[in-house]
Formats: C-alpha cells, sequence, structure tokens
C-alpha cells in the first residue's frame, strides 16, 4: 500500500469520469447531492438513466438506510444533470479522500454547479422540526483533528494547495434561493445558517450540543462539508440547504431521543416542496456562471 490513500488520483477520477461518458450521453453541468431521506430529488429529472454505484469503477458503496446507492443521469428544467441518491460518510469506514471522490469525477465531467442536500439537527433553539436552513457556513469539526479531504500531495489539476473557504456557499445562489422561496411560499421554513459536522455515527451528547451551538452552529450533521471542500477546491460553485429533521436535545431533564426514523420521516412529509425549490433553482442557474 502507498504512503496515502489511494482513491482519489487524478488518474482515477479521469478515469472514471472517461467510462461515465461511455455509459450515458448526458453531459451534466449541475450535480445534486441528495441527504438521507431526499433521493426523491432524483425523480424529477427527465429522461432518468440509472447507474448503481456498484457498477461505477473506482466509486464507494453506500451503505445506510435511505440512501439508494445509485447515480441519475438526466434533465432538469432544461439543464442537464447528474444527481447522487446516496452519499458517503466518514463512519462508513472510507477514508476521508474517497467520501468525495465523485466531486472530482463530476468536475472532469463538466460539472459547474453542486448543490447538497442534507438532513441535521436543530441546534438553534428558534428552528423547527421541517425547517429548511440555506447553509452560509460551516465548522468542520473533523479538520481540527486533521481529517480534510485535501490532505496529501496536492495535484495542480484539480485546485490550488491552500484554497479559500469563505466564499465556500455561493452567496449569489444563496440569495436566489431566498428569492425563490418567496414566491413559492416557503419564507416561513426557510433558515439561514451555520452547518457543524463530526464524524458520526452516534447522535451528541447534550454537552457537545451545548458546545455546538456557543461555537456558533444552527445546525449538526454529518456529511456535506468534506464535499464542499473538495467542490471548491476544484472550481465548483456550491449551494447547501438542511432539512431540520430533528431538534438537538439541550436538556438533561428532556425525555427527547434523537433517531434515524425521525429523519427519515421529516424527509418524506418536507420532499415535495425541497424538490420544488431545487428544481427552481436550477432552472434559473445560467450555464457557464462559473468565475473562480
Amino acid at each position: 500500500m502507498s504512503e496515502f490513500v489511494p482513491g482519489d488520483s487524478y488518474e482515477e477520477c479521469r478515469a472514471t469520469a472517461d467510462w461515465l461518458m461511455s455509459t450515458t450521453q448526458v453531459r451534466p453541468t449541475v450535480g445534486i447531492v441528495c441527504g438521507s431521506g431526499l433521493g426523491g430529488l432524483a425523480g424529477i429529472l427527465k429522461d432518468p438513466e440509472v447507474i448503481k454505484y456498484s457498477d461505477i469503477p473506482n466509486f464507494p458503496r453506500s451503505t445506510v438506510h435511505g440512501h439508494a446507492g445509485r447515480l441519475v443521469f438526466g434533465t432538469l428544467k432544461g439543464k442537464p444533470c447528474v444527481c447522487m441518491q446516496g452519499r458517503f460518510h466518514l463512519y462508513e469506514g472510507y477514508p476521508v479522500q474517497k467520501i468525495t471522490l465523485p466531486m472530482r469525477v463530476f468536475k472532469l465531467m463538466g460539472v459547474e454547479t453542486m448543490i447538497f442536500t442534507n438532513a441535521a439537527g436543530g441546534l438553534n433553539q428558534d428552528y423547527k422540526v421541517g425547517d429548511v436552513m440555506i447553509i452560509k457556513d460551516h465548522i468542520n469539526m473533523p479538520g481540527f483533528a486533521g481529517v480534510n479531504p485535501l490532505g496529501g500531495p496536492n495535484d495542480e489539476r484539480f485546485g490550488v494547495r491552500f484554497p479559500c473557504m469563505s466564499d465556500a456557499y455561493d452567496r449569489e445562489l444563496r440569495q436566489m434561493a431566498q428569492d425563490v422561496a418567496s414566491e413559492l411560499g416557503y419564507s416561513d421554513f426557510l433558515r439561514e445558517g451555520v452547518y457543524v459536522v463530526l464524524g458520526g455515527p452516534s447522535f451528541e451528547t447534550i454537552a457537545e450540543c451545548r458546545m455546538l451551538h456557543k461555537l456558533g452552529a444552527d445546525a449538526v450533521g454529518m456529511s456535506t462539508v468534506h464535499e464542499v471542500i473538495v467542490a471548491r477546491h476544484a472550481g465548483m460553485r456550491c449551494f447547501a440547504l438542511s432539512l431540520i429533521s430533528n431538534r438537538s436535545v439541550m436538556d438533561y431533564d428532556s425525555q427527547e431521543r434523537a433517531n434515524h426514523e425521525e429523519v427519515l420521516e421529516t424527509g418524506r412529509q418536507r420532499a415535495e416542496q425541497l424538490e420544488k425549490l431545487v428544481a427552481n433553482i436550477v432552472a434559473r442557474l445560467e450555464q457557464n456562471n462559473n468565475s473562480y
């Protein structure tokens, strides 16, 4: 085994991208990642072409209930898209470089804009279950301990050694989402805040939730941030939404318990509105609007 974790080299990503482009005629400019219980987003693509992760060279496998484990290619509002039905997480045992491999593959296929969704616990006490939070910034807790998908040798063909993350979540796309939500009548459950990622798979303790909230986080989850770091490194625009699927327990006297079924059920209840929101955002995207 080599000194550094294999699975995300330029050559491997190129081979995977070439294989996918030989398998489908779709040349996506938009990538969408579906979070827990939100795989229905892929169902709104027209003329879908489905490829199982297990059939794709170098791809990891999705092992989590609520994640279908397949790529869906098609068009949404006339834009060619690729949708990940199921993503990969640190707690599944994959190296962080492997988790984020799809972002680099999408870049090599021509994707310019990435849209991420996830289910998250609400730390902000003003948030309700079913709220949708536009992510404006993130806190990468595993990164504090050196777990960063850009660790190891940097390949300049993907991006620079020290990429800026102060603009990780595209301001223009965030404003567009606010405008679309207002037009659809969704403003009453739309929020904007900071997402913090942890390694999982256990849900947070009460003390951890209190600490994370004091650090400035509004919602907590186990995904998205690593993907965003790699997508931004490669120059793609990023936009992300968290569905607040449960309220994080902050009180030692509380009888509430976080559980994965609650996460999936909240996703089912809000799915149709999220699909409309994402579809209308995609409809307004301009191709080649990547200034990075």
